[in-house]
């Protein structure tokens, strides 16, 4: 599958969610209520508490298809600004422009017209005035160099086809010292790729997950420093017993090659300080 074809696919699985969410307002697998209708797996299950919860529109976290939560993991204060990359329908924009508070701002970037309608929603019926939603796409921030505090992001940029791109505007629009705090999906080791291939198709219709020496390397090649990646969920191979067994997968023959090997987990890196550069500049 080519980017374009791969792009496509992911715009249409977020926008049929996010008619989902409006035309049914059933839950989704992201609380503690979740449908078993919906619920096909762990991964975005149970990821807010209900005190979060309680803190934004409904809509906003039955549309939450993400592998972690951003928002409780990520160190925000007060005046920041704070980016979303693939925002859905807003829940971590909404809960992180709480945080940052009136003097702060928190923008959410998508490419889904329903997500992002979905989204504007959202942040009417919570009164967010400290809330921007962008139209665009994560490997092209529709924002200026330097302009960010801290950047989030929610199982999105593993579904990108040029991941190095999005590190790099990551890289770009975040401050000197700023940081860059996001849940992605990971694997650990290595295996045969059709293996690979079949399981990520679980955990991500069309995941595209990077093994975490690879996303350390990718980060470092952006330009990032203190890089960290702690693992927030370790899936077992039963998690994926009824998927891949639809799917012809004899699960039995390869759980010793998939077993803890996938993982959603928390990913932290630093833009540098700008250097100094004078004589006088760093007194």
């Amino acid at each position: 599958m080519d980017t374009a074809d791969m792009k496509e696919v992911v715009k249409e699985k977020y926008g049929q969610a996010a008619l989902r969410v409006k035309s049914r307002g059933s839950s989704s697998c992201c609380g503690a209520s979740a449908s078993k209708e919906l619920c096909c797996d762990p991964i975005t299950s149970n990821l807010y508490n209900a005190s979060q919860s309680g803190e934004i529109p409904e809509e906003a976290l039955l549309a939450s298809l993400g592998c972690g939560n951003p928002t409780v993991l990520a160190k925000l204060n007060a005046g920041e600004v704070v980016l979303d990359l693939g925002s859905g329908g807003g829940i971590d924009v909404l809960l992180s422009a709480k945080r940052v508070g009136p003097t702060g701002k928190a923008y959410g970037l998508d490419m889904t017209d329903e997500m992002l309608a979905l989204a504007n929603e959202n942040k009417r019926k919570a009164g967010a005035e400290n809330v921007e939603f962008l139209k665009g796409e994560i490997e092209q921030v529709p924002l200026p160099d330097n302009s960010v505090d801290v950047i989030i992001s929610n199982c999105v940029i593993n579904l990108s086809t040029d991941k190095d791109r999005v590190l790099r505007e990551a890289f770009r629009v975040l401050k000197p010292g700023g940081r860059f705090a996001v849940s992605d999906v990971v694997t650990r080791g290595q295996m045969r790729p059709e293996i690979r291939q079949s399981v990520l198709l679980w955990v991500g219709c069309v995941a595209g997950a990077l093994e975490e020496n690879e996303y350390r390397a990718k980060l470092t090649a952006a330009g990032f420093e203190q890089i960290s990646i702690e693992p927030t969920r370790v899936y077992r191979v039963e998690d994926a017993r009824d998927f891949l067994s639809s799917s012809g997968v004899d699960v039995d023959a390869i759980a010793p090659e998939v077993d803890g090997k996938f993982m959603s987990a928390f990913v932290r890196a630093v833009k540098p300080a700008k250097a100094c550069c004078g004589p006088s500049c760093c007194n």
